[in-house]
């Protein structure tokens, strides 16, 4: 059975060795805490970074937390041990990364069923978001995104990071260079009714260039983004949320709609434009939107 998620906007990833930004995570107000165990993570404390994040989960449930944990890949599969020790009642789900491609999801999303029974938790009950980071990834995104497991997609492009990388472009602010490439997981992730999900702007301070390339992903249809830092949060939640002006043009919509089908009329002018039933479909999508975020 395909899972189903509801809307994050913002995804902070948090370190799973240092306890101090553990503690403090829930303060950020992102709508999901990835705590991980994977690049942040220094080799030498990984094993102690896994027991930290494994203890520090309830807590953070209790706060009312949703949580997300990265874990590591091993030479030929994902870290097994780190899925045990986080595969807890109420963690919501497992991000991986670079997978190769269908293969490594499915196998990761066998990992995590096994991980289920053992902490007698109903199968299927923990999520799966793969970072596509890899260029066969990427080009069979849609074949990841079907897996039942999956409830959502990443295409990410940090600078000079892995998917830059695997694609050898060269990163630019307006991200003219990896607009197909998101494009793709957007269609991808849409088509499977999953997620799609963008990012990573690493350029912390620049809150200006954050708002500008999360305005240009929410256009091309992603449905929210990974930060790196707690001040990267409120420009997050804040695009990928439909503003005061937005509800009320489309609840005006809604309104002329159905005044003029009680004339017998299928269509009618709104605000200079031509709207029908396919239109008002929309804009009950943008305010059932803004009404699950307040939830």
């Amino acid at each position: 059975m395909t899972k189903q998620m509801k809307p994050i906007r913002s995804f902070l990833f948090v370190p799973g060795n240092k306890e101090s930004m553990l503690d403090k995570a829930a303060n950020a107000k992102a709508d999901a805490l990835i705590l991980d165990l994977e690049d942040s993570v220094p080799p030498a404390e990984k094993v102690a970074a896994r027991a930290l994040v494994a203890r520090k989960i309830p807590e953070l449930l209790q706060q009312g937390q949703r949580i997300w944990v990265r874990v590591n890949r091993t030479a030929h599969i994902y870290d097994l041990d780190d899925i045990l020790a986080v595969v807890q009642p109420g963690v919501e789900g497992i991000y991986i990364s670079k997978p190769w491609g269908p293969e490594d999801v499915h196998m990761a999303s066998c990992m995590i069923a096994e991980a289920e029974t053992r902490a007698n938790l109903p199968l299927g009950s923990v999520g799966l978001i793969p970072l596509l980071e890899t260029a066969r990834s990427m080009q069979l995104c849609y074949e990841i995104a079907q897996i039942p497991r999956v409830v959502g997609i990443v295409g990410a492009t940090a600078k000079n990071a892995d998917v830059g990388r695997a694609l050898k472009y060269v990163w630019t602010a307006e991200g003219r260079e990896s607009e197909y490439m998101k494009s793709r997981v957007v269609m991808a992730a849409r088509a499977a009714g999953k997620q799609p999900i963008g990012g990573i702007w690493q350029q912390i301070k620049d809150l200006e260039g954050l708002a500008k390339a999360s305005a240009f992903d929410r256009q091309l249809g992603m449905s929210g983004e990974l930060a790196l830092h707690p001040m990267q949060v409120e420009t997050i939640n804040r695009t990928y949320t439909p503003t005061a002006e937005e509800v009320a043009f489309y609840q005006g919509m809604i309104d002329a709609l159905e005044a003029a089908q009680k004339q017998g009329r299928a269509s009618v002018m709104y605000d200079g434009e031509h709207i029908d039933i396919a239109h008002v479909k929309t804009a009950r999508d943008v305010i059932d939107l803004a009404n699950s975020l307040k939830s």
